[in-house]
């Protein structure tokens, strides 16, 4: 079945039987033909350029053209998460023991800092069996394999076998952050630079939480979603501007604020 045939089922299926449609309705409706314009312009940016990172601080990684989750095109252009870029740069220049990555998705992150990073071992965890595929095809294509350790389920008490060692802790798992991000119930969190999306979109105030637990053992930073004003390529400027929004557009369905957290002196 063709992706048009998918989305076509998909709408026929949320129309079916409705007389009228609620504010609701024509939202998820928007939002699905978004993610299937999207998929286009990533399918099309694939065909002339490859699966391979435009720009940004994973310049030149070789990623997949099928992710598991989430958006591919700003992955490819190199301008995902682009407030990050800086902080990340910084972070990178640290020389930490090991990176580990909760939520690891595809593997972006994970393989991108194992190549800026050849010092340190990547830990990267995620409980959907697709993305653990994946991540480890990402390490294979990018030659870093022997760095790059996948696992599943990751649970707080896990966090003591990294005391005493000097981890960057990446952490992007839907809300979870939450009960992981306990300094109380897990102390080897207070040694750890930590970087972790925080889904206010399903919890208001989490990350004014999370920000508390560690305002004594931590400097925190809270870095918040902007858009960016991403060089295009030449065919892509061609096309309608809502095709340049699309193409940059990361999926998010409200605030996720991150918050950087690095263990004071």
């Amino acid at each position: 079945m063709t992706l048009a045939q998918t989305v076509d089922n998909m709408l026929r299926q949320a129309l079916a039987g409705k007389p009228e449609l609620s504010d609701d309705d024509l939202n998820n409706l928007l939002r699905l033909l978004a993610k299937w314009r999207h998929a286009l312009i990533s399918n099309t940016l694939i065909a002339r350029q490859g699966n391979v990172v435009q720009s940004g601080p994973f310049a030149g990684l070789r990623f997949i053209g099928q992710t598991s989750e989430g958006c591919s095109a700003p992955r490819l252009l190199g301008c995902y998460e682009h407030e990050l870029h800086l902080h990340l740069e910084r972070l990178i220049g640290q020389s930490f023991d090991a990176v580990l990555n909760i939520g690891c998705a595809d593997g972006y992150y994970a393989v991108g800092l194992a190549q800026r990073m050849p010092n340190a071992k990547i830990i990267a965890h995620d409980l959907n069996p697709a993305a653990q595929t994946n991540c480890r095809e990402v390490a294979e294509l990018n030659g870093v394999v022997d760095r790059v350790q996948v696992g599943g389920l990751f649970e707080g008490a896990d966090f003591a076998v990294f005391a005493g060692k000097k981890i960057w802790l990446v952490m992007d798992i839907e809300g979870g952050e939450r009960e992981l991000l306990d300094p109380v119930s897990y102390p080897a969190l207070r040694s750890m630079t930590v970087l972790v999306e925080c889904h206010d979109c399903f919890v208001p105030g989490m990350s004014v939480e999370i920000a508390r637990r560690f305002a004594d053992s931590h400097a925190i930073t809270r870095v918040d979603h902007t858009l960016t004003a991403t060089p295009l390529p030449e065919w892509l400027q061609g096309l309608g501007h809502l095709d340049h929004l699309l193409a940059v557009w990361e999926w998010r369905m409200g605030p996720t604020p991150w918050l950087i957290l690095e263990p004071k002196a």
